[in-house]
């Protein structure tokens, strides 16, 4: 996977599961997730068909088989992380592109907005910036170093919404818009939203953090 930093030992397989019963987490409300590196030279015989769990306990729990397309993106930190003179640029350039719509008299024509459509694509993604759109930015720092940690991954409920599309994948621009699925992969992360897991930047085997958006 592009951009997918090496784990502990030079690990370049990278597994995530999680118990597909949200009582099981540790609040007892939530996913349990549990990282995994392995060596992908030592998968003596790759599984065709995943095993699949018994029970269920939500809908959404397990992700549907897909094909993966990576594609890779710029992106940029969550608006309220930046520093107060740089979002106070960006809401008045957020105000003039509004204006201008307004000018044009286009109503059906959606804004480009930085939060939403520029900074940090939705979808399940390797890297980048987390998104803290449902509480307030705050430090994630290693529990065995305490160094600040970075974004491992990111699963998503989503894989694009919004009026203009701006992170539709590319290759489903093509398709007709009826037949657009917006959720591949059939997962549901909470409330339709997002699991981000944290990784020590300094040393990849110190215990993995993450957290529901």
């Amino acid at each position: 996977m592009p951009d997918l930093p090496p784990g502990p030992d030079t690990c370049d397989l990278l597994q995530v599961f999680w118990c597909p019963f949200e009582a099981h987490g540790p609040s007892r409300y939530g996913l349990a997730p549990h990282v995994r590196w392995r060596h992908s030279d030592q998968v003596a015989v790759p599984l065709d068909t995943p095993p699949q769990p018994a029970l269920v306990g939500f809908k959404g729990a397990v992700a549907e088989p897909c094909v993966l397309h990576p594609e890779q993106v710029v992106t940029y930190p969550y608006a309220d992380s930046l520093p107060a003179r740089l979002r106070r640029k960006i809401d008045s350039w957020e105000d003039a592109e509004e204006r201008k719509a307004e000018r044009r008299g286009l109503d059906d024509e959606p804004v480009t907005y930085y939060q939403h459509d520029l900074s940090i694509p939705q979808g399940c993604r390797v890297g980048g910036f987390p998104s803290w759109h449902t509480t307030d930015p705050h430090p994630m720092n290693c529990e065995a170093c305490a160094a600040p940690m970075i974004l491992l991954l990111t699963l998503d409920s989503w894989e694009w919404s919004g009026a203009n599309g701006s992170w539709m994948p590319q290759e489903e621009w093509d398709v007709v818009e009826r037949l657009r699925d917006r959720c591949p992969t059939q997962l549901t992360i909470g409330r339709d939203g997002l699991l981000n897991i944290f990784a020590c930047p300094t040393e990849p085997g110190h215990p993995h953090r993450w957290g529901l958006q």
